[in-house]
């Protein structure tokens, strides 16, 4: 069985025991989560919501909070001196599924 669950404005597919990776969450490491469902599958039929299935939410665990690799921006304009380095790392918070329904 398998769910699309909508998490922090994006959609993923998850299924019970995995470990996702999604932009930051404000939890604390350890707090229980809990997202809706916009659709439920398993060997014999499908669920859609309208947007979302009615009780049916996804529980997850927050796991740990990380930063993803370092994205260098460098911006010049040649023959003028004009430079500028910035570096980005995106937050990412993983959390462990751990029931559908």
């Amino acid at each position: 069985m398998y769910a699309i669950a909508l998490i922090a404005g994006k959609q993923y597919k998850v299924s019970v025991g995995d470990v996702v990776r999604v932009d930051r969450l404000a939890d604390e490491i350890g707090a229980n989560v809990e997202f809706p469902v916009l659709m439920t599958a398993d060997e014999n039929n499908i669920v859609a919501g309208n947007p979302v299935v009615k009780d049916v939410v996804v529980k997850a665990k927050v796991q740990s909070h990380t930063l993803g690799n370092k994205i260098v921006v460098f911006k010049y304009k040649a023959k003028k001196n004009e430079r500028k380095k910035r570096g980005h790392r995106h937050a990412y918070t993983n959390i462990v599924i751990e029931s559908i329904g």
